[in-house]
C-alpha cells in the first residue's frame, strides 16, 4: 500500500486535493471534530486541563477556539491530548486499508507530530498566500487571531516542500487540479 501524505499552508486545498484523488482518505481535522463530539475520555482530560473554559460534553468548537485565543499555551495543550487519540485513529484506518492500493493521509501537522516514515510520498500543496486568505474568510469561524496561532505550531512551508515528493501549485481551478492530480496519480502508481 502506498502512503500518499497531503500537507501545505492552512487553506491551502489540502482537503479537496486529497479527495480528488479516489483512494482512501485518512482527514485528521475530520477526526479531531468528531472526537471533541464523541469522546468522553478526551472530554474529562480537557476539562480538568481546562476547566475555566471546557463546560459540557460534547465538546464545543467555540469553547475551543476562546481556551486557545486566551491563552495560546492552551494550543499546545490541547494538541498533547488530543493528538494520540488522532494517531491511534490513523493506525486503525492503515490496518483497515492494508489491501488498497494506495491510501491518502491529510495531516496538517504530518511533520510536527513526526508520523512521516521512510517510503511515504509526500505531496505539498501550493497556493498564492492572497488566494488562501480570500478562501479562508468565507469560512464562517474565520479568525485571524486564532490563524496566526496554529500558524505558529505548524513548521515551515519551505522545510515542507523541501521533504515533499511532489508539489501542486493549487490555482483553485478544479479542471486543472484533477488533471495535475490525474497526471500525478499515474506517476506515483508506476513508481511504486
Amino acid at each position: 500500500m502506498i502512503k500518499i501524505v497531503v500537507v501545505g499552508k492552512i487553506g491551502s486545498g489540502k482537503s479537496y486535493v486529497a479527495s480528488s484523488f479516489g483512494f482512501p482518505v485518512f482527514n485528521a481535522d475530520h477526526e479531531v471534530s468528531k472526537i471533541y463530539k464523541s469522546n468522553i475520555n478526551f472530554f474529562k482530560n480537557l476539562k480538568k486541563k481546562l476547566p475555566k473554559f471546557i463546560k459540557s460534553f460534547p465538546i464545543k468548537k467555540k469553547e475551543i477556539l476562546k481556551s486557545i485565543i486566551s491563552n495560546k499555551k492552551n494550543l499546545r495543550l490541547i494538541t498533547r491530548i488530543v493528538h494520540p487519540i488522532v494517531r491511534k485513529k490513523m493506525i486503525c484506518f492503515l490496518k483497515k486499508n492494508k489491501n488498497k492500493e494506495a491510501v491518502i493521509l491529510d495531516i496538517p501537522l504530518y511533520f510536527e507530530n513526526k508520523i512521516n516514515k521512510k517510503g511515504d510520498v509526500i505531496l505539498y500543496i501550493d497556493a498564492k498566500d492572497n488566494k488562501i486568505i480570500k478562501r479562508l474568510k468565507k469560512r464562517p469561524n474565520y479568525n485571524k487571531k486564532l490563524l496566526d496561532e496554529f500558524k505558529k505550531i505548524q513548521k515551515k512551508s519551505n522545510f515542507k516542500k523541501k521533504k515533499s515528493s511532489y508539489v501542486i501549485v493549487n490555482d483553485f481551478n478544479s479542471s486543472s487540479i484533477k488533471r495535475h492530480i490525474k497526471i500525478l496519480k499515474k506517476r506515483i502508481l508506476e513508481t511504486k
